[in-house]
């Protein structure tokens, strides 16, 4: 789909959710009723979705839209990179998922990479702030941030977990099929850069 046509339907919905959110007259929730619609049409027109798919993922947000957060867990063994490959699309990414209500960022990563690789770790540092829209991502109907955290290995022997297949160490020069919509091979390659220069700064766009 046209990417100027994901942004507009994602703005309206914003502004849509902002007036739901604080409007109080009458007739301006009507009118923002109508605009959420709109949004919804757009979307489902120039995306291939199903109008009703649409319509639900909107309704079920809440108050002031704010973008979503993705968490990674960045974990290097003798110069590889943890690596899951992804059940749903078969592709690899770095352990991670969706940041959850009463975890912090550290916490999360420590989740997720326990849940999808079977190891514990340290949470260390952050490496990484990225919009998801500036990189070679697919398009996506939500706003996203992507946290990249350094963790410390633990030694464990890795095991997939539910919603992974496999758990590899991968090396730099072997990157395999990747999860687009969880990781690019830029990013890959900004993680194995932390590894070379552990000095090197955050990120952030």
């Amino acid at each position: 789909m046209s990417l100027d046509w994901l942004h507009i339907a994602k703005e309206l919905q914003s502004l849509a959710q902002a007036g739901l959110t604080y409007g109080e007259n009458k007739y301006d929730i009507e009118r923002y009723q109508r605009l959420r619609e709109i949004s919804a049409e757009v979307l489902a027109h120039y995306a291939d979705m199903p109008l009703e798919k649409v319509r639900f993922l909107f309704a079920s947000e809440e108050g002031y839209l704010t973008p979503k957060v993705d968490i990674r867990g960045v974990v290097f063994r003798e110069g590889k990179l943890l690596m899951v490959r992804e059940a749903v699309d078969g592709g690899w990414a770095l352990p991670g998922g969706w940041a959850d209500v009463n975890y912090s960022p550290f916490e999360i990563a420590e989740k997720e990479v326990f849940e999808e690789a079977g190891i514990r770790v340290k949470p260390l540092r952050l490496l990484a702030v990225f919009d998801k829209e500036k990189h070679a991502h697919p398009p996506d109907i939500y706003h996203i941030y992507k946290l990249f955290i350094l963790c410390e290995d633990s030694g464990e022997i890795p095991k997939p977990g539910m919603e992974t297949t496999d758990v590899a160490w991968i090396d730099r020069q072997d990157i395999p099929k990747l999860s687009e919509p969880r990781i690019t091979t830029e990013q890959i390659g900004i993680m194995f850069e932390y590894l070379d220069d552990p000095g090197k700064i955050v990120m952030c766009d």
